[in-house]
């Protein structure tokens, strides 16, 4: 028997066994009596910890054999001469250089002169002064027209200003003077003598005196500050002084933003005549004390400011003084719907819409210096509105609101007053005046702008109004429709262009009327009267001769639309003006 099967065997015999001997049944145990003699104590036994760093005893490892290193070299015959790197050619863009001066002169028919002058100049690291000379001017000649039509502004304005790290201010001084002649004499509607045409002086001058300044600070709770002083007077004895002052701070409430603006407003002046008779003028003036705290909430894409605006207004007008204290809402939201591409947005805020005489013939410089001036109460501005992209190029904006103001200043023309004993060139129903109503508007706005490239842009707005008044039937001179568009193309690095139109819908106006039957002396009635809609293309065209020099071509109302801006005032046909600009250091 070989060895494999005896171990085979054993392994068998063992098994059996092993089964056999568990199969026997013991049915008595027997006893077992314990003695507990004491309880038991565990004790803990020593432990060998392993050390971090073992202790290794061999001596024979302790030596370490230093080991050399041989290099077995040899010197190699080579031809081979590597060449000399070349860094590759990159074609780098011009940079542009940027001057600090420019001066522009152009010229055009009517005859019409344009020119400008800028010159700014540094004082160290943090000061700066910069000065602005402007003047435009026509010598008229609109067909139709009996009375001198020509105008001319020249104004003068110099800054000077530091900036630091933790401070910026600027000081501002402006002088300007303006003349303009009230050639909307309405010879369709009164018969006018030429004795009477030859006796009107139809000139009338505008002269501003400024002075302001600003202020700005950071890593403070006062953000900023503004104020000015104008005095504004005309070539009839009219006078007018306003000064404001807006400062503006910043700071936490309970990890909250707060922002508090505050506002000081005072407009007082006086007017030599009434419209009607050479008797005594108008007097008039508003003080006007506001705040407009709010708070700024955001989390998220939801971003909400809520704030309320009170004023103070004390309002004199001749003899009779007005004092209120007047609540405003002040509340804006927006909610990011998708990211940056698409935005929703609402609010409500009104506020005291303080108005001057400045201010109107900014607006209209027709105006009789025979008005009446007081503050708009604007009690809210309700809107709605979503803005965001349509594609990476284009961006759009609408919006929908509701407004309502009481006493909102609108023009409306001045009646014709037989024999009047004002004899003043603007006494001749070609002047206008200011009326006020409590006027409510609904409105939709809409906007698109578009920038396809460095070298295209274009836009495209709208505004759908209507109007609801208290006292007069109509919202004088207030269009119902303004449409606008434009497009800024550069043809080539030294030509560009661009062009611009605009569509203003209908407004209505009341004025006087002779009647046709032939009495003394004659009688005249009021009229409302609708001015058509029109619309103004304008385009330019430029070329870059050089960094420096720059020629221009300008055309407005291209289309030559025979229009009237306001009643009995047609504006110029086609206006073509051609100059250059001129950049330059010192």
């Amino acid at each position: 028997m070989n060895r494999l099967n005896i171990y085979i065997t054993a392994g068998i015999t063992l098994m059996v066994s092993q089964i056999s001997f568990s199969q026997v049944k013991d049915e008595n145990i027997g006893s077992e009596v314990v003695n507990i003699v004491k309880p038991y104590t565990p004790t803990i036994s020593d432990a060998f910890k392993v050390k971090e760093t073992p202790v290794i005893e061999d001596e024979s490892n302790t030596q370490k054999e230093e080991i050399q290193y041989n290099i077995f070299s040899f010197p190699v015959a080579s031809t081979f001469t590597p060449a000399k790197g070349k860094a590759a050619a990159v074609d780098k863009a011009e940079r542009e250089k940027l001057y600090r001066n420019y001066a522009t002169f152009g010229f055009g028919n009517y005859p019409t002169i344009n020119a400008e002058l800028f010159v700014t100049e540094n004082f160290g690291r943090n000061s700066y002064i910069g000065g602005m000379l402007r003047h435009l001017s026509s010598q008229g000649g609109i067909s139709g027209v009996v009375l001198d039509d020509k105008y001319a502004t020249t104004d003068f304005d110099v800054t000077y200003g530091s900036r630091t790290r933790d401070m910026s201010w600027s000081a501002d001084l402006g002088i300007k003077n303006q003349i303009s002649n009230w050639y909307g004499l309405p010879i369709e509607n009164i018969v006018f003598s030429e004795e009477t045409i030859g006796n009107i002086d139809e000139k009338q001058s505008y002269t501003t005196i400024m002075l302001g300044g600003k202020m700005s600070m950071e890593k403070s709770f006062f953000n900023e500050a503004s104020m000015q002083f104008k005095r504004f007077s005309d070539a009839l004895g009219s006078g007018e002084n306003r000064f404001w002052i807006q400062p503006n701070f910043d700071f936490n409430v309970m990890d909250q933003k707060v922002n508090a603006d505050f506002v000081l407003d005072y407009v007082g002046g006086n007017f030599d005549k009434m419209y009607e008779s050479d008797a005594a003028g108008i007097d008039y003036s508003t003080f006007a004390l506001g705040v407009k705290p709010s708070i700024l909430y955001q989390e998220d894409d939801l971003s909400i400011q809520v704030g309320v605006g009170l004023f103070y207004a004390s309002t004199k007008l001749n003899n009779e003084t007005d004092g209120k204290i007047l609540i405003y809402p002040n509340i804006k939201a927006s909610y990011k719907l998708v990211g940056d591409l698409l935005i929703g947005y609402a609010g409500a805020e009104g506020g005291l819409n303080q108005n001057s005489y400045a201010d109107f013939v900014d607006q209209n410089p027709f105006v009789s210096p025979t008005l009446y001036v007081v503050p708009t109460d604007n009690k809210f501005d309700i809107y709605v509105g979503l803005k965001g992209k349509l594609a990476n190029a284009v961006a759009f904006n609408v919006r929908g609101s509701y407004k309502n103001e009481v006493s909102k200043a609108m023009f409306m023309s001045n009646a014709y007053v037989f024999e009047n004993t004002n004899t003043e060139g603007y006494a001749n129903a070609n002047s206008f005046q200011v009326v006020y109503d409590d006027v409510s508007t609904f409105s939709f706005f809409g906007e698109l702008k578009a920038d396809f490239s460095k070298s295209f842009t274009a836009g495209l707005n709208g505004t759908f109004s209507a109007y609801s008044t208290d006292v007069y039937n109509e919202a004088w001179n207030l269009p119902t429709m303004k449409i606008g568009a434009s497009v800024d193309v550069d043809i080539t690095e030294k030509w560009y262009a661009g062009s611009k139109i605009f569509f203003v819908g209908e407004r209505k106006d009341m004025v006087s009327k002779q009647s046709l039957v032939a009495v003394f002396p004659p009688e005249f009635s009021q009229e409302v009267v609708s001015l058509d809609s029109y619309f103004d293309l304008n385009a330019h065209v430029g070329y870059k001769y050089n960094d420096r020099l720059t020629a221009f071509l300008r055309g407005n109302n291209l289309a030559n639309q025979q229009y009237n801006r306001w009643t009995n005032y047609p504006v110029q046909g086609i206006q073509v003006v051609i100059g250059a600009n001129y950049k330059f250091d010192f």
